[in-house]
C-alpha cells in the first residue's frame, strides 16, 4: 500500500521564534515546511507560489492580518486550495470564529504540544474531527449571536432527517466514533453521512459544519448554566 505523501505546510506568524519552533517540530517528523511568512500579504503570496496542503496562520499580524489572509486564500474553489488552521494565544478569540465562517478548518493554541501539532498537520487535510469540535462549539456559542459576525446561510431542507440528526450531534462535538455509538451505525456509514452533509451544504469540513449547526438554529447557543436544546432550523434569509 502506497504511503500518502507528506503534507506541505506554510507557517505564517509575525514572531520568528514561533515560525522557527513550529518548523523544527514539523521537520523532525518529516513534514515539509515549504515557506514561512511574517504577515498576511506574505502568507497569500507564499500560498500562490508553493501550493501547500495546509497553512498555519497567526491571527494577529501587522498589516494584513491572518483573518483577511485566510479569506483571500480560501476564496478559491480549486482542488489545490489549502486548508487553514488558525494560531492563537487565547482559545476564545472572536477572530477565530470569524475565520471559521470564512472557511478555516479550526485553530490551535500557540502552546500546543509538539505531538498535537504534528497530528493536526497530518490529519487536518482529511477534514476529520481532529480539531476539537467541542472547543470550536464553545467559540460559536460565545460569538454566534453577535450582531456584527458573518453568517453562513445554508438551507438545511436539502438534508435527510438522518443527516439533520447527524449534523446536530456533530455540532455538539461528537466524533465519528461517538456518532456511530449514538446512532447504532458503523463508522463507515457515519463517514458517508458526514461526507454527504458537507457536500450538500457546500462546506469544507466539520469545523464549518459546527458553525452552520448553530447559525441555522439547529442548535441554540446555551446561556450560562442553561443546557442547550434543539429547535426547528430557520430558513436562510
Amino acid at each position: 500500500m502506497t504511503e500518502p505523501p507528506q503534507p506541505r505546510v506554510v507557517i505564517a506568524d509575525d514572531q520568528a521564534l514561533v515560525r522557527t519552533g513550529f518548523g523544527l517540530i514539523l521537520a523532525a517528523d518529516g513534514i515539509d515546511v515549504v515557506a514561512e511568512a511574517a504577515d498576511g500579504d506574505e502568507a497569500v503570496e507564499a500560498v500562490h507560489r508553493t501550493r501547500p496542503d495546509l497553512v498555519l496562520m497567526d491571527i494577529r499580524m501587522p498589516g494584513t492580518d491572518g483573518l483577511e489572509a485566510t479569506r483571500r486564500i480560501l476564496s478559491g474553489t480549486g482542488p489545490d486550495t489549502p486548508r487553514v488552521i488558525m494560531l492563537t494565544t487565547f482559545d476564545l478569540d472572536r477572530y477565530v470564529y470569524a475565520a471559521l465562517t470564512a472557511g478555516a478548518s479550526g485553530f490551535l493554541l500557540k502552546d500546543v504540544t509538539p505531538e498535537h501539532l504534528v497530528a493536526a498537520v497530518r490529519l487536518a487535510r482529511t477534514g476529520d474531527a481532529l480539531l476539537a469540535p467541542a472547543i470550536t462549539r464553545r467559540l460559536v456559542e460565545r460569538f454566534t449571536s453577535a450582531a456584527d459576525t458573518p453568517v453562513l446561510h445554508r438551507d438545511l431542507s436539502v438534508l435527510t432527517p438522518r443527516e439533520l440528526q447527524v449534523l446536530q450531534s456533530l455540532g455538539r462535538g461528537l466524533s465519528n466514533t461517538d456518532l456511530a455509538a449514538h446512532f447504532g451505525l458503523s463508522e463507515a456509514t457515519v463517514k458517508t453521512h458526514v461526507a454527504r452533509i458537507l457536500a450538500k451544504l457546500r462546506l469544507r469540513d466539520r469545523a464549518q459544519a459546527v458553525v452552520v449547526a448553530y447559525e441555522t438554529g439547529l442548535i441554540v447557543p446555551r446561556l450560562p448554566d442553561t443546557p442547550s436544546a434543539p429547535r426547528n432550523p430557520r430558513s436562510p434569509t
